[in-house]
């Protein structure tokens, strides 16, 4: 006779729901209403053309020192440089058969992952630049994600928001420390995104972003973080 299969424990079925509606339903649900809020009350148009008005009708800060040395391409670095950490941690504790190279690992894949998704969509979803915009220095009609997009205009790459990514993607420490130390989960969401938020913030400033571009950019990088620890970390 073939062996009867186990049961499914109830406690443990109980918890991970509780776990899906706390950090994913939850979180999803806070997520559409703020892209809707957005759309509604055309907040990308309002806080970008403010940003251009307050910048004199340019975007003097496109080429500054600050957001775009600094903030722009160094960020671009520091993220590079702190993923090559984990790696090397990562490899320390393989080496040493330590119990954190699981999350180290799942930490790894999420930044890598989200990062590269990001870019993928921002291969493909032919959205502009708001320093490409008539009314915000540029010459193309002002389309949100829905419009239709005359066949005749060039292609945008602008969409999500790339850079911001390299921040956002570190959302996933919230896993990686609720995993080994829970008490520090709330200082790893505080990295992602505070990180995320600065480098969204100085690309809004130069023009490269809408705010709804770096929303988009959280919610992509969030579920991946989720995704990758339900699939790697749950047990």
């Amino acid at each position: 006779m073939p062996l009867p299969l186990p049961l499914p424990n109830p406690a443990a079925l109980d918890d991970a729901s509780r776990f899906a509606w706390s950090h994913l339903w939850l979180p999803l649900l806070a997520w559409v209403l703020a892209v809707c809020m957005i759309g509604a009350l055309d907040i990308d148009w309002r806080l970008s053309h403010a940003l251009y008005a307050w910048e004199g009708y340019r975007w003097l800060l496109r080429d500054a020192t600050l957001t775009e040395a600094l903030l722009h391409r160094g960020g671009h670095a520091l993220s590079i440089v702190a993923w090559v950490g984990a790696l090397v941690a990562w490899i320390v504790a393989r080496r040493r058969r330590s119990a954190l190279q699981r999350p180290l690992a799942c930490l790894l894949l999420s930044v890598l992952a989200s990062t590269l998704l990001v870019s993928w969509v921002k291969s493909w979803s032919n959205m502009d630049c708001p320093w490409d915009i008539d009314g915000l220095g540029g010459t193309r009609p002002y389309l949100d994600l829905l419009s239709f997009r005359p066949p005749e205009l060039p292609q945008g790459r602008c969409f999500p928001a790339g850079h911001a990514s390299g921040g956002y993607a570190w959302v996933g420490l919230y896993f990686f420390f609720l995993t080994i130390r829970p008490a520090w989960r709330w200082h790893g969401l505080g990295i992602g995104l505070g990180v995320g938020a600065l480098f969204g913030a100085a690309q809004q400033l130069r023009g490269a972003h809408f705010l709804s571009h770096d929303l988009w950019t959280l919610g992509i990088c969030w579920c991946v973080a989720y995704g990758l620890r339900s699939v790697m970390l749950s047990r």
